[in-house]
């Protein structure tokens, strides 16, 4: 069965988080990546986190569906085969600082004007205007600039960061979106491509809920509240006797009553001024103190078993041992058992979302750097000749 995004090429000449993360999605989905990189070193992913074999492990999760063709942007024979590659491209994908792909001229207008069927992605940290559009962007700057890094953490303490690249990803995301609009807009539209334009910050930024409406309405500034969730009661993760911790969910009115009950605490079930969550917020220290005394007096997993008994949204906190042996896990397809080059097993993550006729597959591992070089460029009629001359002069 044909996949969403089968015949759609894909041209990646993103590196290390937002960019290549899209292009994995794309690929999952049916579309055909073919990514640049850098020859010698390619992509940075490529070194980054625990190594095997010379090889991040991370890479394999990463560029899994890809095609890897190596070149030296800079050099003028490169940029000509980008824009041969562009010209039969549907998307093009990169997260390059603003200006970069101008300078080398390949950037919008150029491309757009060779192929008005283009779709170009450009992921930023500030965007392509603005007075910060200038500004090197990763990641974590704009978790701390979109105001996830103030919120995250115990009051008065230093902020954390949440332990994995979410302000790249969440950019990712943003940016798939971004393409899968522009295809439709295509679609409906004569054909006419566009630009999509996604900042780092802005994708943090979307997901900060009521942080702006409430500063706007009340001068109300959010501050980090460690594990539980202001304004919403009861949420909050609760010590068990074993030292393990609870994740509750009781901020639902029906839901709270039975947490009451299950705790034995019918005075705060039938407690009117509790019966709704503004409240219940009011008196979130009585509940959680209630709540926590009963979780204290037995084990983590009697804990759930009672939760679970009685409806009430709960769970353990899991580190990826626990993810790696969940059963769920295994039976929603989210831990693929795979192969690196060497024949080294190993588990990847499954993909999202899950399509019922049409779901997203893992058709190719990821390629050795370079790997498809030679193949991309015959196709573009790049004879042997000419490659065997880029490759002595570090072209490719």
């Amino acid at each position: 069965m044909a996949k969403p995004l089968e015949g759609i090429r894909v041209l990646e000449m993103g590196q290390l988080i937002a960019g290549p993360f899209a292009g994995k999605m794309l690929a999952e989905f049916g579309a055909h990546v073919v990514k640049l990189e850098p020859p010698g070193d390619g992509d940075p992913l490529r070194k980054w986190r625990l190594l095997h074999a010379g090889t991040s492990v991370w890479w394999a999760a990463q560029s899994r569906n890809k095609e890897s063709v190596t070149l030296d942007l800079r050099t003028p024979e490169a940029q000509d085969v980008v824009r041969r590659l562009a010209a039969q491209c549907d998307v093009l994908i990169e997260n390059f600082r603003p200006g970069t792909l101008e300078g080398w001229g390949l950037g919008w207008d150029e491309l757009h004007a060779l192929n008005p069927r283009l779709i170009m992605l450009r992921v930023s940290g500030y965007g392509q205007t603005g007075p910060y559009r200038d500004r090197p962007g990763f990641g974590v700057v704009a978790e701390a600039m979109g105001g996830l890094r103030h919120l995250s953490g115990e009051p008065e303490r230093t902020p954390v960061r949440v332990g994995v690249s979410i302000g790249d990803t969440l950019s990712a995301l943003h940016g798939v979106i971004g393409v899968l609009l522009a295809l439709r807009h295509r679609e409906q539209n004569g054909g006419a491509g566009q630009m999509v334009d996604v900042a780092l910050y802005e994708s943090v930024f979307n997901m900060m809920e009521s942080l702006l409406p409430e500063y706007a309405v009340f001068g109300a500034v959010r501050q980090p509240a460690g594990s539980s969730l202001p304004g919403i009661a009861p949420s909050n993760a609760y010590r068990c006797r074993d030292g393990k911790y609870a994740l509750i969910a009781g901020n639902g009115d029906s839901i709270f009553r039975r947490l009451m009950s299950l705790i034995g605490r019918i005075d705060l079930a039938d407690d009117p001024a509790l019966a709704h969550n503004d409240g219940r917020v009011q008196q979130v220290g009585r509940i959680d103190a209630a709540i926590a005394g009963w979780t204290s007096r037995q084990p983590l997993e009697d804990v759930l078993a009672a939760l679970n008994e009685a409806r009430i949204p709960a769970g353990k906190i899991y580190d990826i041992a626990d993810i790696a042996s969940d059963p769920h896990y295994r039976a929603r397809d989210m831990i693929l058992d795979a192969r690196l080059p060497d024949g080294t097993p190993v588990q990847l993550p499954g993909i999202v979302p899950k399509l019922s006729e049409t779901p997203g597959t893992v058709r190719a591992a990821a390629p050795a750097l370079g790997q498809h070089t030679d193949e991309v460029l015959e196709r573009l009629g790049i004879d042997t000749a000419t490659r065997e001359s880029w490759r002595t002069r570090g072209i490719i």
